[in-house]
Parts: structure tokens; sequence; C-alpha cells
């Protein structure tokens, strides 16, 4: 293993989070780590709202579906596409992962909490005042971990084939 693929195994969801706060060159770095996240026909098509405020998350997380946790997390970013670029989605969800393993690098704990098709989208752009041109494609509270909890992934073998797929007995 190398420094990259640590960082992406020891990556797992957190819901829960000390009290402590992000240090403000943690989240510039994880921007522009964002900024650098492949997109097609290099359009860029992103917004990244970073939300610190407890009020403000709080109202955020009273929005969502399954993310009241969003609430004791110490930052949120929130990632909107500009809907006018054909592959916004791909590309925001290229930037998301990206914003997840660079926070991941500084031992701060990340969930992914969806944004695009879900009812509270628009609330979300409201409240932040983001442009209508834009849609809400994730959130992602962070924080440093009070509590991890390790989900098992499948097996390898279970999940991937090589030249042709050959179903197994």
């Amino acid at each position: 293993m190398n420094i990259g693929t640590t960082i992406i195994k020891s990556r797992h969801s957190v819901r829960k989070y000390k009290p402590e706060q992000v240090d403000e060159n943690v989240i510039r770095d994880v921007l522009e780590c964002a900024r650098h996240a492949p997109t097609a026909m290099n359009l860029q098509p992103w917004l990244f709202g970073v939300v610190r405020e407890k009020s403000l998350l709080g109202k955020i997380a009273d929005l969502t579906d399954h993310g009241k946790f969003i609430e004791s997390a110490a930052v949120c970013i929130a990632v909107f596409g500009e809907k006018k670029a054909k592959y916004y989605l791909e590309d925001c969800c290229a930037a998301t992962e990206t914003i997840i393993l660079a926070l991941q690098s500084y031992g701060v704990g990340s969930c992914w909490v969806a944004g695009e098709k879900k009812e509270y989208a628009e609330a979300v752009r409201k409240l932040l005042d983001v442009p209508d041109g834009y849609t809400l494609v994730s959130l992602v509270p962070a924080g440093f971990p009070a509590e991890i909890t390790i989900q098992k992934k499948k097996d390898l073998d279970d999940i991937t084939f090589f030249e042709k797929f050959v179903e197994q007995q």
C-alpha cells in the first residue's frame, strides 16, 4: 500500500463528531483539492459552500431526511452543480469524493449526504442564497470523529470481473 490507497481504505462515514473546530487552512486546502477534481470538458460547473455557523448547520439538518447529524458537525461543505452543464452531476460527484478524501487525509471524518434528487435540495439552495442556476448535489458534514462505525465491505472477488463477466455458481 501507499499513502494514497491507505487514505482511501481508511475512510469511513462519520456521523458523530467532537466539538472542536476544523482549522481554516485545512478547509481551504480541501477546497483547493476539490477544484482540481476531474470535470468533463474542464467546465468546473460547481460551487462549494462552507457552513460553520451552528444555527445554519441546524437548519440544514432539519431540512434533510437522513442528515440530522449535520447539526453536530464542525463544518458542512455543500456542493452545488450548474444545471446547464450536461455532466454537472458526474463532475460534482467527483468533487465530492475528492473533498471526502482530502478531509480524511487530515484526520477529519465526514459523510456524504445526498442532495441530488432529494426534496430538500431546493430548500437548501434557497437557505444558502445560491443562485437559481445551481442545484444541490451533495452535503459533506465533517469534523473530528467522536465515534467511527466500520461497516463490512463486500469481498473483492464478489464485485469484480476481468475482460468479460461470467456468472459464478
